[in-house]
C-alpha cells in the first residue's frame, strides 16, 4: 500500500527517494528497505527513530536544492540515541513523475523475488488475511465460486477471480504458488485439495499446500483422499491446521495474523536477494 501511495503522490509531485544500500551490525531494516520524503509528508519507512528523522530532514533539504544521488553514512550509536550499535549507509535520490516507469520497474522486480500465493474462498477469514498480504510484497491470485463474494475494494497485489467449479483453477496457477484453502464449503475444500495433490503428482510445483481447520477435519480429509487413490507420502504434503502454532483465538483477523506469519517463514526472501534488486535497479 505505501508503494502505491508513493507512486500515486510522485505523479503530482516531487520527492527524494531514501533507500537503504547497505548496512552493518545491528540494524533497524534491511537492505532495500526505502521511504519516500515529500514536502509534507513521507511514505515507507527505513526503520523509525533518530536515523529516520534525520534522513527526513536530510531529504527535505535536497528537495529544496536538487542534485544527483548521493549516499551518507550513519552510525547508529550515541549521536543517535539509538543503540543497535550498527551502521547504515542510505541513498539519496531526487524523484518525479518522469521515474515513475523505471521505479515500477524496481518494485515489480522487487516483488519477483516473493513467490505467488493463491487463495482459494471468500469468507471472514480469507478476506482477513487478504487486508494483512495487501502490506506484503506476495502477489496474492483470490478464488471463490459464488458470484458477488468479493469485496469492491482490493489490495494492489491482489486479483480475485470468479471459478465453477472452483477447483478447475488449480491446474493454472502459477508455478511455485503457495496455496491456501479456505472455502464456504468443506467439500469444494476436499476437491481443490484433491485437485492440488493430482497437480503435485504429475508437476511438484505447488510448496504448501495448507488447509484450514481442525486436526478431525484433517482425519476425514485423509480418509475420503485415500479412498481417491492418494498416498500417505502424497497427503503428507498438506499442512492442517494451517497458521504458526502458539496463537490462540479464532476471530478471522487472529487466524489472518497466524496464516501469514507461516508464510513469512516460509517465503520472506534472503537478505542478499534484496540487495541484489536494490543494487540492480
Amino acid at each position: 500500500m505505501a508503494k502505491a501511495q508513493f507512486l500515486r503522490l510522485l505523479g503530482s509531485q516531487q520527492a527524494v527517494w531514501v533507500t537503504v544500500q547497505a548496512h552493518r551490525g545491528s540494524v533497524p531494516r534491511e537492505a532495500g528497505a526505502w521511504m519516500a520524503v515529500f514536502a509534507d509528508t513521507s511514505v515507507g519507512s527505513i526503520g523509525g527513530g533518530h536515523l529516520e528523522w534525520q534522513a527526513i530532514n536530510q531529504a527535505r533539504r535536497l528537495l529544496s536544492q536538487p542534485s544527483g544521488p548521493s549516499t551518507r553514512r550513519y552510525a547508529l550509536g550515541p549521536s543517535l540515541g539509538q543503540c543497535c550499535g550498527g551502521e547504515v549507509t542510505l541513498q539519496f535520490e531526487p524523484v518525479s513523475a518522469s521515474d515513475l516507469p523505471r521505479l515500477r520497474q524496481h518494485f515489480a522486480a522487487q516483488q519477483a523475488l516473493w513467490p505467488p500465493v493463491t487463495l482459494f474462498g471468500g469468507g471472514h477469514v480469507a478476506a482477513a488475511l487478504v487486508q494483512v498480504l495487501g502490506h506484503l510484497p506476495f502477489l496474492v491470485h483470490w478464488f471463490d465460486s459464488r458470484d458477488g463474494i468479493f469485496p469492491d475494494t482490493l489490495p494492489a497485489n491482489v486479483h480475485a477471480e470468479h471459478s465453477e467449479p472452483v477447483q478447475r483453477a488449480v491446474a493454472g496457477l502459477a508455478p511455485d504458488s503457495r496455496v491456501l484453502i479456505m472455502s464456504f464449503s468443506h467439500a469444494e475444500d476436499l476437491d481443490v485439495v484433491a485437485a492440488c495433490l493430482l497437480r503435485q503428482r504429475s508437476r511438484g510445483d505447488l510448496p504448501f499446500i495448507g488447509l484450514i481447520g481442525s486436526r478431525s477435519k484433517w482425519a476425514t480429509f485423509s480418509h475420503r483422499l485415500v479412498e481417491r487413490g492418494f498416498s500417505a507420502s502424497e497427503l503428507a504434503q498438506v499442512t492442517c491446521p494451517i497458521g504458526v502454532p502458539g496463537i490462540a483465538g479464532k476471530a478471522p483477523e487472529v487466524i489472518a495474523v497466524a496464516v501469514a506469519a507461516q508464510l513469512l517463514q516460509l517465503n520472506t526472501p534472503t537478505l542478499s536477494d534484496q540487495s541484489e534488486v536494490t543494487k540492480d535497479a
